[in-house]
């Protein structure tokens, strides 16, 4: 046979687009190639791209070169770094501030036993840290200890934060409850009694060795408010480790559940710096606290019709005043204050937010910021005056933009992608934002081998024209004159959007449309991550308005886009979860859920989130009713898939077995519970793939155009 007739004739099944198994789903699949790390230069003057080998680029001409190595470390200045203090395996670590040109030497100070949470003071001069819950200081010279607390224990807590603070206040992982002063020998430390707190016991039904070596369960009893039960109590002081004296500080005029969110110090460590918020978080107060006598005033106060979330530090000005955000107006914005905590003006303005502070430079005025003026979806920098005036969007096009400018913020880096183009790597112009130049344009790394559906941006009107932000990926032989089930993965928890305008496709969502889904992702207005006036919309009633826009979205896809409105699937974890049970328990549209580690009935959650979003039960019985699972489990329509890890100590597994009692009750079928033990809130390495493969079966029969749910 001809040789080029023989190619023709291969030809197509060369080209034969890859279809994923079920199998390649949990399988590494690069969707980006050729980005390599690209920074400024250590010279200040070129771009670093870090290929193999690394190269320097001028950023004005373009002009490339061999990448310049320093000829000593000390030809360019290190970064200055504050005294360090750590524990590891009972031993106290101390790492003494550096100038950024010495090499500071770690030193192991003293046994410290089962101790946890060290810090060093701002002046390097003690070491402190928490022990048997009380906080204890260690002089760094003489390594002599003082315990500055001595009735710490399972109940009082001191320097040392408990699991609602950790997981609702100060972040996920982050137990630091003592601060110290920037320049000298205070340190404020918050004291916690847990004795109101309910104890919650948590129930290994699979412990190490069981059958072989255990054969009765492990219980774990933690203390857990949930809404409407009491919280732990807070204190604060102040203790002088030269003086060894405690001040507490006077929060007589507060109420006494009053929660203490943030704190911090003034630069000179001559003022203290309280924030609080009353139990159900309609208002914060920024305290400005004397720490010689514990008394002080407040400097500024936030309230809301519905809640105000926790404030962001202040950014310190070289005057002594500061940069301070607020969303006073409905929308989050920044705010120049004076030294005396007084308004000096409006930096920002508009119904859209500030996302975060980029730059700060006080000799020209100026501030850059991230916000969401040009799409709630996108990231922009934009640069002001500390006036407010000469307001400037720099980065170009829509999308998501991560800037890094250089020292005199006359040029930046910016990495930009879309939902449909991956990376690329500009040189701008910090003057306007001009793109000077583009260094690099990453491909779609292992998708052209692929049959890949191509992820669209989309504007959904809602019923009553709110538009909102989604996405859609299509099935991959789509043909306009079929229609396809639909899977609706979703979080929609109070201002946390999952939909962004950034490369970044999933495995798990190709493999659907290749098997003839549309998948679709949607912002509810409350997670628009426009501002607060949005998120305000599901105050007092979580899951109402939420569920509203996820059908006015199902419905707009199966009108415009082949969706088969009697095989839309729901999908989600935790908040997801309750929004997935919640659609099935008060709506017809939904013929699938899949509902994970979900909260069933707002009452068995924590009181520090569900309060501020739905107030007490005392105060809000009837919201709490409404929007219930648990009382409207006898309303389930479709399937229902429930998962739930019985160790989940976030999330209760109470949630799920009280949800099936009520179905129980209700002589309800078409539901099915899947227990995970040794699982957290998220579940255990072990079993991960057999969850996923739960869902995939139950999704499965959505494939089938006679499906019809139970």
């Amino acid at each position: 046979m001809n040789v080029a007739l023989l190619a023709l004739l291969l030809a197509p099944l060369a080209q034969t687009p890859l279809r994923f198994t079920f199998e390649d789903v949990r399988k590494a699949v690069s969707w980006t190639s050729d980005a390599p790390a690209t920074t400024w230069a250590w010279d200040g003057k070129h771009v670093e791209v870090r290929r193999d080998p690394a190269q320097w680029i001028d950023p004005l001409t373009g002009t490339a070169s061999e990448a310049q190595k320093k000829a000593k470390e000390s030809d360019t200045p290190g970064k200055a770094a504050p005294a360090r203090a750590s524990v590891r395996d009972g031993k106290l670590s101390f790492t003494p501030a550096t100038d950024g040109v010495t090499k500071p030497k770690t030193e192991v100070l003293a046994e410290v036993g089962d101790a946890r949470e060290a810090h060093a003071s701002g002046d390097g001069a003690y070491a402190s840290f928490v022990r048997g819950n009380d906080l204890v200081v260690l002089d760094v010279a003489t390594k002599k200890e003082w315990r500055v607390t001595t009735d710490g224990g399972p109940e009082r807590f001191h320097g040392y934060l408990d699991w609602v603070y950790q997981e609702e206040v100060y972040g996920r992982g982050d137990f630091q409850g003592h601060w110290w002063s920037p320049k000298g020998p205070l340190v404020a430390f918050l004291s916690l009694d847990e004795s109101p707190v309910k104890d919650y016991a948590l129930v290994d039904h699979v412990p190490k060795g069981f059958l072989d070596e255990e054969r009765s369960v492990e219980v774990e009893v933690a203390n857990y408010p949930k809404a409407g039960d009491p919280n732990p109590i807070a204190t604060l002081s102040v203790a002088d480790a030269k003086t060894q004296k405690v001040v507490p500080v006077d929060l007589a005029a507060f109420p006494k559940d009053l929660l203490v969110v943030r704190v911090d110090w003034t630069p000179d460590g001559a003022t203290l710096l309280v924030t609080l918020q009353d139990r159900i978080q309609t208002w914060a107060k920024l305290f400005a606290v004397d720490p010689r006598t514990g008394k002080g005033r407040v400097w500024i106060e936030e309230s809301s019709e519905t809640w105000v979330d926790r404030p962001e530090a202040p950014r310190w000005l070289k005057d002594g005043g500061f940069l301070w955000q607020s969303a006073r107006t409905g929308y989050t914005h920044l705010y120049r204050y004076d030294a005396q905590g007084r308004l000096v003006n409006a930096v920002t303005s508009g119904a859209w937010q500030v996302r975060g502070i980029e730059r700060l430079d006080e000799e020209r005025g100026l501030v850059w910021i991230e916000g969401t003026k040009d799409g709630a979806i996108d990231r922009n920098v934009y640069r002001v005056g500390l006036d407010g005036k000469n307001f400037t969007r720099l980065t170009q096009g829509a999308g998501t933009h991560a800037v890094d400018f250089n020292a005199d913020a006359s040029l930046f880096l910016d990495r930009w992608s879309s939902m449909s183009a991956p990376p690329a790597m500009r040189v701008c112009s910090g003057d306007d934002g001009t793109v000077l130049r583009e260094l690099w344009k990453a491909g779609k790394g292992d998708a052209p081998k692929y049959a890949f559906a191509e992820k669209q941006r989309v504007s959904i009107p809602a019923r009553d024209g709110f538009a909102l932000d989604g996405s859609m990926l299509l099935p991959t032989e789509f043909d306009a004159s079929r229609k396809y089930p639909v899977f609706l993965p979703t979080y929609s928890g109070p201002d946390t959007p999952t939909v962004r305008d950034s490369w970044g496709p999933s495995s798990f969502h190709q493999f659907l449309c290749q098997q003839g889904f549309v998948v679709l992702q949607l912002n509810v207005r409350s997670a628009s991550g426009i501002g607060r006036r949005e998120t305000g919309t599901c105050y007092q009633r979580l899951g109402e308005q939420e569920l509203a826009d996820l059908e006015d979205a199902v419905d707009w896809v199966c009108a415009k886009h082949g969706g088969d409105p009697a095989r839309v699937a729901i999908q989600g974890w935790s908040y997801g979860g309750f929004m997935s049970a919640y659609a099935l328990t008060h709506s017809t549209k939904f013929a699938l859920g899949l509902a994970g580690a979900g909260v069933y009935d707002w009452r068995l959650y924590d009181t520090i989130y569900t309060e501020r979003y739905m107030r007490t039960p005392q105060e809000n019985k009837a919201g709490y009713d409404r929007t219930s699972v648990i009382k409207n489990a006898k309303d389930l329509a479709g399937h229902l898939v429930i998962v739930h890890g019985t160790m989940d100590d976030n999330v209760h597994v109470q949630n799920a077995i009280q949800f099936t009692w009520e179905l129980q009750k209700a002589n309800k079928q078409n539901f099915e519970l899947m227990l995970y033990a040794r699982s957290t809130h998220g579940l255990a390495g072990e079993v991960q793939g057999h969850e996923r493969e739960l869902e995939w079966r139950a999704l499965r029969k959505l494939l089938d155009p006679a499906y019809k749910s139970e």
